[in-house]
């Protein structure tokens, strides 16, 4: 599932390609991808219209127009952005084509169609398909963030992962980020301490700050992420064997030595 620097890394696409750029043209090739619109009212409402700069809030793209509706993506696991040439082949998973005034051609592309595409026409539009959506991972405040976790009950990994709580955070990152702040994912949210709190928010922006030079979660050997597949994975750290568990349905990958 992208994460939020996959979404940062799909953004910059869209923003080098079509930021002031009039739609001249909107093909529909599969409206699977399409939510409670039309391939013809997608291609209505925006046809001539002139892309703003793309926003980010967590796991979604929004892709707001000069003066008409608001594009709004979410690219469930497979989903991307690419910028192409009208005579670049078309691949079997370009979904929807932007023809736009540059002569590029901005595609919708995703193999398992897990999401896909949302038109809004006003604010409120946007936050009804954004729904109950915490701040972006990157932009939330450190008294924010610890005012959240402190009034949520429950594991910490499942609280980290709760769009609700901070948008942008997945399964890898969280992962990451708890291993970099030598906390368990176990942890209870009420028994962290300040001093806990604000290490998790430090490590936090570190990790993401690091992981959207790279486009990704990077599999790096001095990361968590660098190991956690290995058939018999070891802490990048000190060496112990990581431990998988299950949290509210999803595994998590942490060292039972380094993280206390």
């Amino acid at each position: 599932m992208p994460e939020l620097p996959d979404v940062e890394g799909f953004r910059s696409v869209f923003e080098s390609c079509a930021t002031g750029q009039a739609v001249c043209r909107v093909e529909v090739r599969d409206t699977g991808v399409l939510h409670g619109i039309s391939a013809r009212g997608l291609s209505d409402a925006l046809k001539g219209q002139r892309f703003a700069t793309p926003e980010r809030r967590g796991k979604w793209l929004l892709a707001r127009t000069d003066d008409g509706p608001t594009l709004v993506v979410h690219f469930g696991m497979t989903g991307r952005f690419v910028c192409a040439e009208p005579e670049d082949p078309k691949e079997t998973y370009d979904r929807v084509l932007f023809g736009l005034d540059s002569g590029n051609e901005l595609r919708y592309r995703d193999q398992r169609k897990l999401k896909g595409l949302w038109l809004a026409h006003d604010e409120a539009a946007v936050e009804r398909v954004l729904g109950p959506l915490g701040p972006d991972a990157m932009a939330v405040g450190r008294d924010e963030f610890e005012a959240a976790l402190t009034s949520r009950r429950g594991q910490l990994k499942p609280a980290l992962t709760d769009q609700s709580v901070v948008a942008g955070l997945g399964n890898l990152l969280a992962d990451e980020i708890l291993w970099q702040a030598r906390i368990r994912p176990d942890r209870q949210t009420r028994d962290l301490s300040q001093a806990d709190r604000r290490r998790l928010y430090t490590e936090m922006r570190s990790t993401l700050r690091r992981a959207m030079k790279a486009g990704n979660v990077p599999t790096r050997d001095s990361w968590l992420t660098g190991h956690r597949d290995d058939p018999d994975p070891v802490c990048p750290r000190c060496g112990n064997p990581l431990r998988r568990s299950r949290l509210n349905g999803r595994t998590a990958v942490w060292c039972p030595h380094d993280q206390t």
